[in-house]
């Protein structure tokens, strides 16, 4: 019996590579397959079979092969490109390079590339991506950060463009996304500090611009209203604040009478500016005050222990990201109004 993931009898694979760059006829040669079936192989058509699809790109690996983009794009009018809008906040340890990871292995098996375009090296964020749909540098774009009624979300729709967004907006029209529930996060955060006796939460939320400022304020002035519970909510500092601006508020005030001491944090730097502000205020966490903090790198528990957290899978929605735009290229009639919400995985030790 044939081995379907071995080339067929005839030239071996060494004599066919000693020819140069490996082409679409060198893997047709090695699979015994016509040079149009590898071509619709490799383009992942759903009318070749599963295997075939699977067979070919595992001979293309192996070879080292490359299309010639050029030829393609001539041939399609597609890049093969996804192309990334990262923002330069720092409030996420590895946020970027998280995300990247898990749109890569949605790509993985895919003839798509990842290209990551910086925000900041634009004049506005709608600039950015603007840029990419007039020259047609990509086949479609994820982008994060999103405000409640976001200039590039309009603009893409308005263009029919692919696109998915790391977060929600409020337009009325729908449009893919990746999100993750802050509201549950906020309202579970608070509860906790809440429950082990904190007499007065804050938390420290994101620019008023991004939607999910109005997310964590939400879930958060919920949970206190029910518990009845005092707070206070800071409007000199935000989660884009400088590490050492957090630090020196956070001193500061609880130098000062009334001060909290139960903190929602929706980071681990917010978090960890937090602790050393108090530290150097003489306090001590989980004795004087306790933090509940959002983590998506694992770093917090690592270094502080005694902070509880709530994790956010950054690699996870990343993955989900990059395989929601694929389906929206390749179906856009299907795909429009597909919406997916992560929920935060709440696992809160025994008080």
């Amino acid at each position: 019996m044939t081995d379907p993931m071995k080339p067929p009898r005839g030239e071996n694979q060494d004599n066919l590579l000693r020819r140069g760059k490996p082409t679409l006829r060198t893997i047709a040669n090695l699979t015994g397959l016509a040079v149009t079936t590898v071509s619709r192989a490799l383009s992942d058509a759903p009318q070749i079979s599963l295997e075939t699809r699977e067979r070919v790109h595992k001979i293309a690996r192996e070879i080292g092969y490359l299309p010639d983009r050029a030829a393609q794009r001539l041939k399609t009018g597609r890049t093969n490109v996804i192309s990334i809008l990262l923002d330069s906040h720092q409030e996420v340890v590895g946020f970027g390079t998280s995300i990247m990871y898990g749109i890569a292995k949605a790509l993985k098996e895919t003839s798509y590339h990842l290209v990551v375009a910086p925000n900041f090296l634009s004049t506005t964020e709608l600039e950015a991506a603007e840029y990419i749909v007039r020259n047609s540098f990509a086949d479609g774009v994820i982008f994060t950060r999103t405000e409640p009624f976001d200039a590039r979300v309009r603009m893409l729709i308005e263009t029919g463009f692919p696109f998915v967004s790391h977060g929600r907006t409020e337009f009325s029209t729908q449009h893919p996304y990746v999100d993750y529930d802050n509201y549950a996060f906020a309202y579970e955060a608070t509860r906790r500090l809440i429950t082990k006796g904190r007499k007065k939460v804050t938390l420290l939320l994101p620019p008023r611009r991004l939607t999910f400022y109005q997310h964590l304020l939400h879930g958060f002035m919920t949970a206190v209203r029910e518990a009845g519970a005092s707070y206070e909510i800071s409007e000199e500092i935000t989660l884009d604040s400088p590490a050492s601006a957090i630090r020196d508020y956070v001193r500061t005030r609880a130098a000062a009478p009334d001060a909290p001491d139960g903190f929602i944090c929706p980071g681990e730097v917010s978090a960890l500016a937090t602790i050393t502000g108090m530290s150097d205020a003489g306090l001590q966490l989980a004795e004087d005050y306790d933090i509940v903090a959002k983590e998506h790198s694992r770093l917090l528990t690592q270094l502080q222990p005694k902070v509880e957290t709530i994790y956010e899978d950054l690699v996870a929605a990343g993955e989900l990201l990059g395989r929601m735009l694929i389906e929206r290229i390749n179906d856009p009639e299907t795909a429009d109004n597909r919406q997916l919400i992560q929920t935060p995985q709440i696992v809160f030790p025994p008080l």
